[in-house]
């Protein structure tokens, strides 16, 4: 959520898509296609609350709050009541909530807990002025964070209330890599973008792979492989067998370019894509 209070003027009118995912020896298979936004206000940022509901922010009546969207039977919920606008929900590790940016009417821009039951909403952390978020734990958020025209990535501990500069010149796309202890970021310090991957805990960081051309969107379909799209298409890389990305699947026949953000449900049966008809 970078200069959040530009997003809907810079960005164009963009839809989430939901698909059948069926990965089996390398193939990415997708089906069921669904436009589950189907908005012509600002629609973007999915993720996945479980295997059968997906979060997203979305617009009503001009402002951006968030949706929750039940994928069995289409019923969509509104999460968040406040006068601000909310942007880039994750679920909370371990409770019943979710983590979103808010926008204040003022203009200032926190992370803040948000209850699913109650809707009642708390600041996470109050010094930072956090665009994107990833948790690496309960206790444990990495988060990109607005310092002047650029982001830098963070780690905060809750309970210490200790944040940490770890990197910066830094993207958007944070994802806790699958069965590690590491977290997956984009860096833009030259003029090849990379994936690297950061140690929370350690403060290590290592290159993972260049991103594809002035690409930042990814996802991990698995511990060794990693999604992108670009234009129509989807892309993957393996990074114990792979030297290029290598095409998945294109959207052409569903009619949607440039793809930016995808989501995958923790079972990796469905994938949420971001993108305009």
């Amino acid at each position: 959520l970078f200069l959040i209070s530009l997003l809907h003027i810079s960005q164009p009118n963009r839809e989430v898509f939901l698909f059948d995912l069926n990965s089996t020896n390398g193939k990415l298979e997708l089906s069921n296609f669904k436009n589950i936004s189907n908005n012509e206000g600002y629609d973007n940022q999915p993720s996945f609350l479980d295997d059968s509901t997906i979060l997203f922010a979305s617009t009503r009546n001009g402002q951006t709050d968030i949706l929750e969207y039940t994928i069995s039977n289409g019923n969509k919920k509104w999460l968040c009541n406040t006068e601000g606008g909310e942007y880039s929900p994750l679920k909370i590790p371990n409770q019943n909530a979710i983590s979103a940016i808010r926008l204040d009417t003022d203009g200032k821009q926190l992370l803040y807990r948000y209850d699913i039951e109650t809707g009642m909403s708390k600041p996470l952390m109050d010094t930072l002025v956090v665009g994107y978020h990833a948790w690496f734990d309960k206790n444990t958020i990495v988060s990109s964070v607005l310092e002047g025209d650029i982001l830098s990535v963070y780690v905060s501990n809750l309970e210490t209330h200790k944040n940490r500069k770890m990197d910066e010149n830094v993207g958007r796309s944070l994802h806790k890599i699958p069965k590690s202890n590491l977290v997956s970021y984009i860096s833009k310090k030259t003029t090849i973008w990379t994936i690297n991957a950061l140690n929370p805990l350690s403060g290590d960081i290592k290159f993972i792979a260049n991103t594809l051309p002035k690409t930042e969107d990814m996802v991990w379909l698995n511990a060794t492989t990693i999604l992108m799209g670009k234009g129509n298409k989807i892309y993957k890389f393996n990074i114990k067998t792979d030297t290029n990305w290598v095409e998945l699947a294109s959207l052409q026949d569903n009619n949607i370019n440039n793809i930016t953000r995808l989501a995958l449900s923790h079972n990796r049966k469905k994938l949420a894509v971001v993108g305009e008809l």
